[in-house]
């Protein structure tokens, strides 16, 4: 019979525990460790006192068992954590939409771990401009006189409005006078500016002569709103940027276009028709146009704004620029993302946004077939589905791309199972279909694969 006396005093310390290397040379820090410690040593102790232990364990094994503990409670209790996005919306809003690519991401570690040339001028010795490497490349991609970036495409328009229309009239057409993420609403940010809102045409019909009545003294500009989180069908008629430039130009009125979405480069050929591009809203006239850089772009979060040079210089001198401006960070983003952008095959290759919305059916079903059966092969059970992945992040509303999915065959109810792959270090986050769990293949990374073969196969076998 264990001496059990003999057995509690074999019990390390805390202190000297904290001390073994596997907890010294860990990534966790002291606090973390120290709580989970303390438990696996109350758990040891109280285990010895009932008999369901008769030994002590080595402090290697203790220190292990620790620093396994505390790394699962530092995971679980992040706000913020990494995800694995089986859900088959690409920009998928509450997973942090775009996924940086492997070169944007390298230049984010650089650009916050040391010092950078934000406001230096290397050649010169001085201070420079911050987004001037950034300004560069929207020159060159989109043909823009100047360029502007702002933390959000909220900021872009509030921006844009105060500087060009403040204290006057902006003309919207009633079917663009939308609510945003968050709860942001097109009227209330117009409010915001000091602006006085003048709807025209109705939900569905608008015209370019509704704005041509409209136009009086008090107009400093005239808004349109891409409508990129939903969509009007049927008896429909809106006004192109093309005829609202024309008629701007008529009456010396600026004509602004917040495009959403936003893009860069031709996403037509991924299905996407209804989603306008940046260039091709310049080039038909546009005085300022604004879009997010998170979406379709597939950057870090930010606004950018494009026009000429008289309303772009305007922007920068305005006192909200000063609170709406971005960081070294997404700077850094947004330049090595733009850089990408001048090789369109790369840009598909590398930035995932792009290389997502690329995929073919044929791919995809051939990527899920070769998950399941690596699974079968390991004694698990899953099934290929076809499925229907979205561009999410407000964009192509209704439109969806065909797609291919991993089901696992559940031994428990499927709303378990899809608690289980959340609860996991890594949550793989699914969705459920028709009393089936799927995993769609379009938005996970090669790179997980073997991740999600083992946790599903642990799952179903």
């Amino acid at each position: 019979m264990p001496d059990r006396d003999g057995l509690l005093k074999q019990i390390p310390q805390v202190d000297k525990l904290m001390q073994n290397e596997l907890i010294s040379n860990s990534d966790l820090y002291r606090h973390e460790v120290t709580g989970a410690v303390r438990d696996v040593i109350s758990e040891l102790r109280e285990g010895l006192m009932s008999g369901t232990l008769d030994n002590v364990p080595h402090d290697d094994e203790l220190a292990h068992n620790a620093v396994e503990l505390a790394t699962k409670r530092a995971q679980t209790g992040s706000d913020i954590r990494r995800v694995i996005n089986g859900t088959g919306v690409i920009l998928h809003s509450n997973l942090g939409r775009a996924c940086l690519s492997k070169a944007t991401a390298k230049a984010v570690v650089e650009a916050a771990s040391s010092y950078c040339t934000l406001e230096y001028d290397i050649i010169k010795g001085e201070r420079g401009n911050r987004t001037a490497g950034i300004e560069k490349y929207l020159r060159d991609l989109t043909g823009c006189e100047a360029s502007l970036v702002v933390n959000n495409n909220a900021a872009a328009v509030l921006l844009m409005l105060s500087s060009i229309a403040g204290d006057g009239t902006v003309i919207v057409s009633r079917g663009e006078l939308v609510e945003i993420g968050g709860g942001f609403r097109v009227p209330d940010i117009i409010s915001q500016c000091g602006c006085l809102l003048k709807e025209v045409g109705t939900t569905n019909k608008t015209r370019v002569t509704d704005f041509a009545v409209a136009i009086d003294y008090d107009t400093k500009a005239i808004l349109k709103v891409h409508p990129s989180n939903f969509k009007i069908i049927g008896f429909t008629e809106t006004v192109t940027i093309k005829e609202l430039a024309s008629l701007g130009q008529s009456y010396d009125i600026p004509v602004l276009e917040d495009i959403g979405s936003g893009a860069l480069s031709d996403v037509i050929r991924y299905g996407l028709k209804s989603e306008p591009i940046a260039k091709e809203s310049l080039e038909n006239g546009a005085d300022v146009v604004s879009f997010s850089a998170d979406k379709l772009l597939g950057g870090l979060q930010c606004g950018i704004i494009l026009g000429r040079e008289k309303y772009i210089s305007a922007m920068k001198k305005h006192p909200l620029y000063r609170a709406l401006r971005v960081d070294k960070i997404t700077i850094a983003a947004l330049e090595a993302t733009l850089r990408v952008y001048a090789d369109p095959v790369a840009a598909e290759r590398d930035i995932p946004v792009l290389t997502m919305l690329s995929l073919t059916g044929e791919a995809l079903r051939t990527r899920a077939e070769k998950l399941c059966e690596e699974i079968r092969n390991r004694g698990g059970v899953a099934d290929v589905i076809k499925a229907k992945s979205v561009a999410g992040g407000g964009a192509v509303p209704g439109h969806d791309l065909e797609s291919y999915a991993v089901a696992p065959v559940c031994k428990e109810s499927t709303e378990r199972t899809e608690e289980r792959l959340r609860e996991l270090s890594i949550p793989i986050i699914g969705y459920i279909d028709n009393d089936r769990l799927l995993i769609d293949v379009r938005t996970i990374f090669e790179e997980d694969f073997e991740y999600i073969i083992n946790a599903v196969t642990e799952l179903t076998k």
